[in-house]
C-alpha cells in the first residue's frame, strides 16, 4: 500500500514539475539577468526537490529533478554545462571532496580497520554508560564537546558513540536526532570556533559601518546575540530533554521508533534503507592488531589542536589541513602500533569507497543551491515580506526566522543562508530601529533561522552525513526530528514576537 501510494505521488510531482516547465517557456519572456529573480517560479526547484524527497525517499532523484526544473525554467537546457560543471568545478566542492569525503571517509575507514573510536567508546562506556538514558546523555555531552561545527561535529559525535548506542539499543532515529542537533545548533552558542568570523566577515559592511564598524565589533555582537538565539538554545535544551527521557513532545513518528526498538530491540523501521556502508560500519580488525585509546586519540588530537589553535593565534581555522593531517596521523599510528602498510592504505580506500553515494548527493545538492542563486529564490523571499514591516515593524524578528527557516531548509545551508540574508536584514533592521536590543534580536533570528534549515533538511550535509555515520534511513531522520525542531522554532519566533513587540 505504501509502495503504490509513493509511485502515485512520483507520477504527479513529475506531472507537476512537467506543467511548472511549460508554463515557464511560455510565459516567462524576460531573459535571465534582466530581472532579480522569477517571482514564484524562483522557489519551484527548491520546492519540487523537497516534495519528491518526501514522496519518493529518493533524495537524488529529488535534487536531480530540482536541477533540470531550474534548467527549464532559466532555459539554460545544459544543465551540465550551465549549473553541474561551474558547482562541481569550484574550490569549496573540491574542498568538501576533500576534507568531508575523501579525508573524513579515509578517517572512517582506518578506525574501522584499527578499531580506534570503537575501543574509546567501550573504554567510555564501562565507565559511564549503563543504559539507553546514559548512552542518549553521553552523545549529547559529546556533541557539546565537539562543538566546532555542523559537519566536524556530526562526524566525530556519531563515529564515537555509535556502538554503545547500538549496545544499548538507541534506535538510529533518536541517536540521529541527538547528533544532529547538537552540531550547528551548539556551534552557534558555544563559538569557540570559525561561526564568529565567518559571520562577522558578512556583516562588516558600509551599510552598517555607522553600527558595526569592524569586525571586532561584528564579532562582539555575535557573542552579544548568544542569549538571543531562542532556536540554538532551544534546540539544545530539547536533546537534552529528549536525551533525558524528559521530553512531553517528541512526535508521532518519533514515538514509533521508540515503541519499536523497546519492544523488539530493532535499531531501523521495516523497509528503511540505512546510509551506511561496512566499509565505514562494521569494525574489521586487521589481523593480529590489538585497539588501543592511541588510535583513537592520535588523529583526534592532530584535527582538533590544527583545527582550533591557528584559530586562536590568527583568527583563521586550517580546517583542510586538520582533517588531511588527521588522516595521515591514524595512518602512521596504526602501522608503527603494528599494521601492515598495505592494511593501512586497504582501509583508506574502503573509508573513501564508502562515502562515494554522500558525496554524489552533496555535489548536486551544491549545484541546486547554484541553480537557486540563478532564480534568485532569495531575492524574492525577502521581496515578497518587507511590505508587512511597515505597518508592523515588531514582527520583523520572528520573520526573519521564517524566512531563514524556508530558505535554509530549501537550499540545506545556514552558511549559504548567512551570506544571502545578513547584509540585507541587518540594515533593514537598523532602518526600522536603531535600538541596540532590536538590532540584537534580528541578528539572533537569522542565527536561528538559518540553523533550522541546515538541521532539518534532507539536502543539508549536516543533515545527510549525521544520517551516514549513525546509520539512519535519511527520510526516517528528517521525519522523526521535525516535530520537536518545528516546535523550539515555533517558541523562537513567539518570543521574538514578544519582545519586539515592548521595544518598538
Amino acid at each position: 500500500m505504501i509502495t503504490s501510494v509513493r509511485k502515485h505521488s512520483w507520477a504527479v510531482l513529475l506531472v507537476f514539475c512537467v506543467l511548472i516547465a511549460w508554463y515557464s517557456a511560455q510565459y516567462n519572456p524576460v531573459a535571465s539577468g534582466e530581472q532579480d529573480h522569477y517571482g514564484f517560479l524562483s522557489l519551484v526547484p527548491a520546492l519540487a526537490t523537497l516534495l519528491i524527497c518526501f514522496a519518493t525517499s529518493n533524495v537524488i532523484l529529488a535534487l536531480f529533478m530540482g536541477i533540470v526544473l531550474g534548467g527549464l525554467i532559466t532555459g539554460q537546457y545544459n544543465i551540465v554545462q550551465n549549473f553541474l560543471i561551474p558547482s562541481l568545478g569550484t574550490e569549496s566542492y573540491a574542498q568538501i571532496l576533500i576534507v568531508y569525503l575523501w579525508a573524513l571517509g579515509g578517517l572512517l575507514g582506518i578506525w574501522n580497520r584499527n578499531g580506534g573510536a570503537f575501543h574509546f567508546a567501550q573504554v567510555i562506556s564501562e565507565n559511564f554508560v549503563k543504559s539507553r538514558r546514559s548512552a542518549m546523555f553521553f552523545t549529547w555531552l559529546m556533541g557539546l564537546i565537539f562543538h566546532q561545527g555542523g559537519t566536524i561535529s556530526t562526524v566525530l559525535t556519531g563515529t564515537t558513540v555509535r556502538p554503545v548506542s547500538d549496545r544499548e539499543k538507541v534506535s538510529h532515529e533518536e541517536l540521529t536526532y541527538i547528533v544532529d542537533s547538537t552540531a550547528s545548533p551548539v556551534a552557534t552558542i558555544i563559538p569557540f570556533n570559525v561561526w564568529p568570523v565567518y559571520v562577522a566577515g558578512l556583516i562588516t559592511i558600509p551599510s552598517m559601518s555607522h553600527f558595526i564598524p569592524d569586525q571586532d565589533a561584528a564579532i562582539r555582537l555575535f557573542f552579544r546575540a548568544i542569549p538571543f538565539n531562542f532556536y540554538g538554545l532551544l534546540a539544545v535544551t530539547f536533546t537534552l530533554l529528549f536525551a533525558l527521557d524528559k521530553l512531553p513532545f517528541v512526535g508521532k513518528a518519533m514515538r514509533a521508533a521508540q515503541m519499536r526498538v523497546r519492544s523488539n530491540g530493532e535499531l531501523d523501521a521495516p523497509g528503511a534503507t540505512p546510509m551506511e556502508s561496512p566499509e565505514l560500519t562494521v569494525v574489521n580488525l586487521a589481523p593480529g592488531y590489538q585497539s588501543s585509546l592511541i588510535d583513537f586519540f592520535a588523529p583526534i588530537s592532530v584535527l582538533l589542536g590544527i583545527a582550533i589553535i591557528p584559530w586562536l593565534i590568527t583568527g583563521t581555522p586550517m580546517i583542510l589541513e586538520a582533517f588531511s593531517l588527521a588522516v595521515v596521523a591514524a595512518m602512521v599510528t596504526s602501522i608503527i602500533r603494528g599494521m601492515r602498510v598495505a592494511d593501512a592504505f586497504e582501509a583508506l580506500i574502503d573509508g573513501i569507497k564508502g562515502v562515494t553515494v554522500v558525496a554524489i548527493i552533496l555535489g548536486l545538492a551544491v549545484t541546486l543551491a547554484k541553480v537557486s542563486e540563478a532564480l534568485g529564490a532569495s531575492v524574492y523571499i525577502i521581496d515578497i515580506s518587507t511590505d508587512l514591516l511597515s505597518a508592523a515593524p515588531y514582527i520583523l524578528p520572528g520573520l526573519l526566522t521564517i524566512i531563514c527557516m524556508i530558505m535554509s531548509f530549501s537550499i540545506g545551508s545556514s552558511w549559504g543562508t548567512y551570506a544571502v540574508v545578513f547584509p540585507i536584514a541587518l540594515p533593514l533592521a537598523y532602518a526600522i530601529s536603531p535600538e541596540p536590543l532590536y538590532i540584537t534580536l534580528a541578528f539572533g533570528a537569522i542565527m536561528g533561522g538559518s540553523v533550522f534549515g541546515d538541521q532539518c533538511s534532507p539536502i543539508s550535509d549536516t543533515t545527510i552525513l549525521s544520517s551516514l555515520v549513525c546509520g539512519s534511513d535519511l527520510m526516517d531522520h528528517v521525519l522523526t526530528q521535525l516535530p520537536m525542531a518545528v516546535a523550539a522554532a515555533g517558541i523562537a519566533i513567539l518570543l521574538y514576537t514578544a519582545i519586539a513587540f515592548t521595544i518598538v
